[in-house]
């Protein structure tokens, strides 16, 4: 058995990842677009970017410049060398993603930007429910199947806890349609994301567990144009190295001016 802490197998992973095909990136593209508007919308030019992902071959080219980094437990980056970190797809399967946001804020030189990007909380949340309703009633118990995954607000307080200032966690949601079951799981297989969780059932799924999986997911989360959608929520990170130039929160009571005033309303008292 695993220890309790590991969630991820990662030669599993890497044996996942080396499946992966071109028809599988589309979620990537997406997650680039993104991250290129978030890019623009900074009012500052980075000389010396990295970016870590176990997806090399895609992110490769979004910053020609960047030194690219494995997503390693222990991240092959140096302290204060990088004035911007993007941390692409990978931060869903960390064991310690806690340790990866700190180990990106150290490698940031002072007022250095972090920009990640992942799954997160409702992704695969169909796949999930049916495959475990079907394992209940046809095997009597359940096995891990779909990676846990930090909902927005979980991620929000991790960056504050790694350290980052003016922290900033928004999601984008997509839901993709299939034909069935089986064509989703192959689509999994092309994108690399498939079960690599270190307390996997160790044996083939049963027949019978996934074709009642297919009855219940057709049943109870069918698309407009095929028969099944599936969600696939990325969360996207933002927050910047501490640096004594960056606006700072007003100390409470130090306003000028009452905000019923401001807004031009009567201020009442709130009924004990």
């Amino acid at each position: 058995m695993p220890p309790p802490n590991i969630l991820t197998d990662p030669i599993a992973l890497q044996s996942r990842r080396r499946r992966a095909t071109e028809a599988g990136d589309f979620l990537h593209r997406l997650a680039i677009d993104e991250i290129e508007d978030r890019l623009e919308s900074v009012n500052k030019s980075f000389t010396a970017p990295a970016v870590v992902t176990g997806w090399p071959e895609i992110w490769r080219d979004v910053l020609p410049t960047a030194r690219i980094v494995a997503d390693d437990e222990t991240l092959q980056l140096e302290v204060d060398q990088h004035d911007l970190l993007i941390h692409a797809m990978s931060l869903h399967w960390a064991n310690d993603p806690v340790g990866q946001l700190i180990q990106s804020r150290r490698a940031l030189r002072p007022d250095g930007l972090f920009l990640g990007v992942c799954y997160a909380g409702q992704t695969l949340n169909e796949l999930r429910r049916c495959l475990g309703e079907a394992e209940a009633a046809i095997s009597g118990g359940l096995s891990p199947r779909v990676a846990p995954m930090a909902d927005l607000r979980d991620w929000g307080g991790l960056l504050q806890r790694a350290g980052l200032a003016l922290p900033v966690a928004d999601s984008v949601t997509t839901r993709v349609e299939y034909d069935d079951l089986h064509a989703l799981m192959r689509d999994l297989r092309a994108m690399g994301e498939t079960n690599a969780l270190a307390a996997r059932l160790r044996r083939p799924t049963r027949r019978a567990v996934m074709d009642r999986a297919a009855e219940l997911y057709a049943t109870h989360f069918p698309g407009q144009h095929k028969a099944i959608t599936a969600t696939f929520e990325m969360v996207f990170l933002a927050g910047w190295a501490p640096d004594a130039t960056q606006p700072k929160p007003l100390r409470p009571g130090s306003a000028q001016q009452r905000l019923a005033d401001a807004l031009g309303t009567q201020e009442k008292p709130l009924s004990d």
